[in-house]
């Protein structure tokens, strides 16, 4: 049974940062390709970024140079630097395997943006 968990997630000014956290149990966490997701009000949820076991990562362009993902195998933890925060970063972000697991999804992480 994999539980992930997401945590990091708040109110933030326009250009602000936030880290997010997802803490992974119960898998060979090391082995999984990881994601970031996101759902915004209104919207189907979508892939936000990815990396590989081995470390390599991706991105959509609507963060690319904004937001960072890591993980830290050690500590099946995965991790989202956000940085340059919009208004439209706006939305409940979710981790997931890459890709997704349907019973894996966790209960997400509120991520507002707003002056």
């Amino acid at each position: 049974q994999v539980q992930l968990v997401e945590s990091g997630g708040g109110l933030v000014q326009p250009g602000g940062s936030l880290r997010l956290s997802c803490a992974a149990s119960g898998t060979i966490f090391g082995g999984y390709a990881m994601g970031w997701y996101r759902q915004a009000p209104g919207k189907q949820r979508e892939l936000v970024a990815g990396i590989t076991s081995g470390g390599t990562t991706n991105y959509r362009e609507f963060v690319k140079g904004r937001f960072t993902i890591s993980r830290d195998n050690a500590k099946n933890t995965v991790y989202l630097q956000m940085n340059s925060l919009k208004p439209e970063d706006t939305a409940v972000y979710y981790c997931n395997g890459l890709p997704s697991i349907s019973s894996w999804w966790g209960q997400g992480t509120q991520v507002t943006v707003s002056s």
